[in-house]
């Protein structure tokens, strides 16, 4: 237990396995170090790892003081060392993670690798909105996970899913700002893993640059995303509510922009309303090498807040199935006059 008050704290590891369950009760303020030279390229502040039976609690804080490196040139610098992520949980299984806070990361929030039954309630991650790479709970690799009464607000993505996760349950989720829910970005590297199960439901969305999303990168090797679903999302003023974008390339970094081949099949939208603060609301971007299959809108109600008419939509390489009520109809496209328009965007 870590009593009321505030602490300073360096990198630390939390390393099972251990023998029976374990508590950590955080009822205070946890600190990381100002001084840039305390990462010594560590990619983590706090790191929990290999521990069956975790149970964090108490209200708490964890704050990653980020606020005085967001000016740091390392942000522009690629052949800087990577900023260190808030919290890390690596082969966590059968825990419950409740009433904590992470607030001012210098990276993502929280990340989680290879867990399996891990359960988060009633969790705060908050970044400034012009904060770089502050993305909330990044996914990956791992299975069975929930995210319940979640409150997030970054420069990123609120929530992100990355390969080889399966079963993800996300209920009642309140994202902004940031770049919203996103699966993927997936198909850089070679040999991921299958993502699949993954259900948002009773989201809310308010002034987030990006709404739902499902993106792959262009010229990606093989990969499958399959059985996704989005329902009953409120959109408060979100650029794009709904995209699946398998031209993804941010940066024009992309040499080779053949098309992507991680196939994406099985995916509904289902009751998701309020307004679009783009006039695109919807984009389905799907690729021509693999077109997405199964695709379901139903009961789609966004409104464009701006001038110049009505929300409008887009889809290439897709034939989605469409039920209930529409205030939107889907016009196909060209792929190949939309890709230097969307590169840009990125």
């Amino acid at each position: 237990m870590i009593s009321a008050g505030v602490y300073k704290l360096g990198l630390v590891t939390l390393l099972g396995p251990c023998k029976g369950a374990i508590e950590f009760n955080l009822q205070g303020t946890l600190q990381a170090p100002l001084d840039v030279a305390f990462v010594n390229g560590k990619d983590s502040w706090v790191v929990f790892e290999r521990i069956n039976g975790l149970t964090m609690s108490g209200g708490g804080v964890f704050d990653g003081k980020g606020q005085a490196w967001q000016k740091n040139e390392c942000n522009k610098d690629k052949n800087c060392n990577v900023l260190p992520i808030n919290i890390r949980f690596n082969y966590i299984t059968n825990s419950k993670i409740q009433d904590i806070t992470s607030k001012g990361s210098k990276f993502f929030h929280i990340n989680l690798l290879e867990c399996k039954k891990l359960q988060f309630q009633h969790v705060t991650i908050t970044a400034p909105a012009d904060s770089p790479n502050t993305d909330g709970i990044h996914v990956g690799r791992s299975s069975q996970i929930t995210i319940t009464n979640a409150d997030i607000g970054t420069s990123d993505d609120c929530i992100s899913i990355g390969d080889g996760t399966q079963d993800i349950t996300i209920n009642q989720v309140t994202c902004g700002p940031g770049h919203g829910i996103n699966i993927g970005s997936l198909g850089k590297y070679q040999n991921e893993e299958l993502v699949s199960g993954i259900i948002v439901t009773g989201a809310t969305l308010s002034n987030t640059d990006k709404g739902v999303r499902i993106k792959t990168w262009l010229a990606s090797p093989s990969g499958v995303a399959s059985n996704i679903h989005f329902e009953d999302v409120v959109m408060n003023n979100v650029a794009n509510p709904i995209i699946i974008d398998q031209s993804y390339c941010p940066n024009n970094q992309c040499s080779n922009q053949s098309p992507s081949k991680v196939k994406i099949s099985n995916v509904s939208f289902k009751k998701i309303r309020d307004t679009s603060s783009t006039k695109e609301a919807v984009n389905l971007i799907c690729s021509k090498s693999v077109p997405c299959q199964q695709v379901l809108l139903s009961d789609i109600d966004l409104t464009y807040k701006g001038g110049g008419g009505s929300a409008t939509s887009a889809c290439a390489n897709v034939q989605p199935a469409v039920s209930g009520k529409q205030t939107l109809l889907l016009v196909p496209i060209n792929i190949n006059e939309m890709l230097p328009k969307l590169l840009k965007l990125m």
